[in-house]
């Protein structure tokens, strides 16, 4: 299960973000999960509950984002999104299209509960693209 490996990345980058904003602990963790990456979001979200164990996100809640395919057409340059069986520009229909979006696995947006000499019960939302 190669979620669990991307769970400990993810894990690993909230737990710098924690330290560098002095936060007691990490309170959501949203990635963006692009249709052609290849994650299983129901098998992510079984893979954080271990990695998460132990960590500053240990209550952290993960919430998954859907991204859809994106191409960009070489006939007529248009960006659109298309299907993830079926890369056609939805503009002229032409197939010699370049994948622009949709196989990513993005750190969206990291929500951190500050220490309590900053700010007591604060929450910091930090946007991350990762």
């Amino acid at each position: 299960m190669h979620e669990l490996s991307l769970c400990q990345n993810v894990i690993d980058q909230v737990t710098a973000l924690a330290a560098e904003h002095r936060a007691r602990s990490v309170a959501r963790i949203t990635v963006r999960i692009g249709v052609l990456s290849g994650v299983e979001p129901m098998l992510l979200e079984s893979a954080f509950t271990i990695a998460r164990a132990g960590t500053v996100a240990d209550q952290a809640e993960l919430v998954t984002e859907g991204a859809p395919a994106r191409v960009l057409c070489r006939a007529c340059g248009e960006e659109s999104q298309a299907q993830p069986s079926f890369l056609r520009c939805r503009a002229c229909g032409s197939t010699d299209t370049r994948l622009t979006g949709g196989d990513e696995l993005t750190l969206a947006q990291v929500e951190l509960v500050v220490a309590e000499d900053a700010a007591p019960s604060a929450r910091t939302a930090i946007p991350s693209i990762c």
